[in-house]
């Protein structure tokens, strides 16, 4: 069993490593005991992911109802033949992950199936449960049990996953809009999407890093680096769409390169052990 559930993590490693550099230069800063449970939270929330954005062929609706039945058949009886679900629920059940955050995860990849447009309301709960529950699910290997750090470090997580998501939007504005018919930004039009507009969601971001640094230093050491360096790579990202137009990023898609995120690991690296936690 132990090797099968470890050959089941490494698969897990994998899909992280091909899907996101970021995230895989960032996992490799944990300490060794957290790395593959948090390779598995990645590889779950990417596969579902990859239901509703990627499998435009085939009947998106049944393969998430599969996946979310495979998904809590696994947490409950502690065993799936599927890779990526024996990881999660190794994970989940090891840390005791509330389902109710899962839940929240699967609702927001079920209403990219069937909703375009988000008022205030629908997008606040799809940044709670496509990117905040994704942290809190982390914060809670981090924590290792330990609840009261856990809820004096909870708001700070879903701060940083809704900073990351909230960029993530914006960098794909137009592949979400183009191949996806989406657009998750309430009261703007993609067709008029202007510097204005832009500014406000910009400033809305600023605002959740600001917060979510000051939960960044008071993890433990263990975690402390690998979270600051994913979201040194986030913040430079945010400073490269700072710097392009409206037009320029309904054109096309921003990205860092993985040369300049080596010398990012560096200068992270170097200001964690100095302590001096920034962004400006």
């Amino acid at each position: 069993m132990d090797l099968f559930t470890e050959t089941c993590f490494r698969c897990s490693k994998i899909i992280t490593q091909k899907y996101s550099t970021s995230f895989s230069l960032g996992i490799r800063a944990f300490s060794e005991n957290l790395r593959f449970p948090i390779y598995a939270i990645y590889a779950f929330v990417r596969y579902a992911d990859e239901i509703v954005d990627t499998f435009h062929d085939k009947d998106k609706v049944a393969l998430m109802q599969k996946f979310r039945a495979d998904t809590q058949e696994a947490i409950d009886t502690k065993i799936s033949l599927n890779p990526v679900l024996q990881a999660f629920q190794t994970v989940v059940n090891s840390y005791a992950i509330e389902f109710d955050l899962i839940d929240a995860f699967l609702r927001s990849m079920e209403m990219d199936l069937n909703k375009n447009t988000y008022n205030e309301i629908a997008y606040q709960n799809y940044i709670y449960g496509s990117a905040e529950v994704v942290g809190l699910m982390c914060l809670r290997v981090f924590c290792k049990g330990d609840d009261a750090q856990y809820q004096l470090l909870l708001p700070y997580a879903k701060r940083l996953g809704a900073a990351f998501q909230k960029i993530n939007f914006l960098r794909d504005i137009k592949s979400d809009f183009d191949e996806r018919g989406r657009t998750y930004f309430p009261n703007v039009d993609f067709n008029h999407f202007t510097d204005a507009d832009k500014s406000l969601i910009e400033a809305d971001i600023k605002a959740d890093f600001d917060t979510a640094l000051m939960g960044i230093k008071q993890l433990p050491a263990d975690s402390r680096l690998g979270v600051y360096i994913a979201f040194v790579y986030y913040v430079q990202l945010f400073k490269k769409i700072k710097r392009s137009s409206a037009k320029t990023i309904v054109q096309k898609r921003i990205r860092v390169s993985n040369s300049h995120k080596l010398i990012l690991m560096a200068e992270a690296l170097f200001r964690n052990k100095l302590k001096l936690f920034s962004y400006s």
